[in-house]
């Protein structure tokens, strides 16, 4: 009975290893070769892709909601997806009605001070002392000033005011077409799930399966954490720049900080440059600068140090070096499309790698 025992407890890994058996070389090189084309073939698309990944992200993380309520209430799964969809199109709806006219007439503001506080920004950083540049003397007006003078003559432009009108109708075309992405997205969710899971070879879809059940509460997470992150950086900055701090612009300040917020290091310290120096015009003694230093100091601990590791969790176990040069090498390839799929891509390779290992993805 123990020899029986001996040789089926010899036999498991035997088996485990069959079913999660390494690629050979024929597989690697497949594997590789389609990786790079696929990558060559979205860098030459990367300017319609913005709108396929920001339906299919909140799609995905609509989509445990909906599972869970078709199961519950054992009716069709569709019928919840459209009413997600009427909901998120209520609330955005609700958003541009409300938010979006002040937004705007914030962003007209501050670009109508642009000019005082870039001037802050230089008189800050050389004083009061005058600057020589090509045998000439500038003080920080006359610098401010030359720099503005330069971008409106490039914006001027003919063909730079043509790109702008054609990134304008992009834009335009881009939102309708992610509005219907949306919709069929959050119906067909599942079908196209096991479409993707098609295109794996028959022998090694219980590979790709084993990848996804390691990847998908990690992805899940990562995605809600950073909605979650997002939302509170963007409350929080608003909170403390509106109420406390009074400084105009609060709330174009405060979601841009949110926004910011998914792009690690550079994202945040953006934010808290372009916010302190519109603190400065508002800064009447030392003590208004002390404030916004315990403002801003007090909501990167309670981000770092609190919210993130909570609604991240392990899938923020991803080294800081690492995460960043995804999003530069993601930026600079794809742009805002590479900035969003940076860190799942990361991810995606990090649980690969552990699943054909055996590891623990830690």
């Amino acid at each position: 009975m123990k020899a029986l025992r001996k040789r089926h407890d010899d036999e498991r890994p035997v088996e485990r290893r069959r079913v999660v058996s390494p690629l050979d070389a024929d597989e690697t090189r497949a594997v590789i070769l389609t990786a790079a084309a696929l990558a060559i073939f979205l860098y030459f698309i990367k300017l319609i892709l913005l709108p396929f990944v920001i339906p299919a992200i909140i799609a995905y993380i609509c989509t445990p909601a909906l599972d869970w309520l078709a199961k519950r209430t054992r009716w069709p799964r569709p019928l919840f997806a459209i009413i997600f969809f009427l909901v998120i199109m209520l609330v955005v709806g609700l958003f541009a009605a409300f938010a979006a006219t002040r937004i705007v007439a914030q962003a007209t503001g501050l670009a109508t001070d642009i000019d005082g506080l870039l001037q802050e920004f230089v008189s800050q950083a050389i004083g009061s002392n005058h600057v020589q540049l090509f045998g000439r003397t500038f003080d920080a007006h006359q610098i401010v000033q030359s720099v503005l003078d330069r971008i409106g003559n490039w914006i001027g432009q003919t063909d730079q005011l043509a790109l702008f009108a054609g990134y304008g109708l992009a834009t335009i075309m881009g939102t309708f077409l992610s509005v219907v992405l949306l919709f069929y997205f959050l119906v067909s969710g599942p079908r196209i799930g096991r479409g993707l899971l098609w295109i794996a070879p028959p022998h090694r879809r219980e590979l790709v399966k084993r990848i996804w059940a390691r990847l998908d509460p990690v992805l899940t997470r990562y995605f809600v954490g950073m909605v979650a992150i997002v939302i509170y950086a963007t409350v929080a900055s608003y909170i403390g720049l509106g109420i406390f701090l009074k400084i105009h612009h609060a709330v174009l300040l405060a979601l841009l900080t949110g926004i910011l917020e998914t792009v690690p290091v550079v994202g945040p310290t953006s934010a808290a440059i372009i916010a302190g120096l519109v603190s400065l015009q508002t800064a009447t003694n030392i003590m208004n600068i002390v404030d916004y230093a315990l403002y801003a100091t007090a909501l990167r601990l309670s981000i770092d140090q609190l919210l993130g590791p909570i609604v991240l969790g392990t899938a923020s176990h991803v080294h800081p070096v690492l995460i960043i040069f995804c999003f530069l090498a993601g930026g600079i390839v794809f742009g805002i499309p590479g900035i969003i799929l940076a860190v799942p891509v990361a991810l995606l390779i990090k649980s690969t790698l552990a699943t054909l290992y055996g590891e623990q993805a830690d």
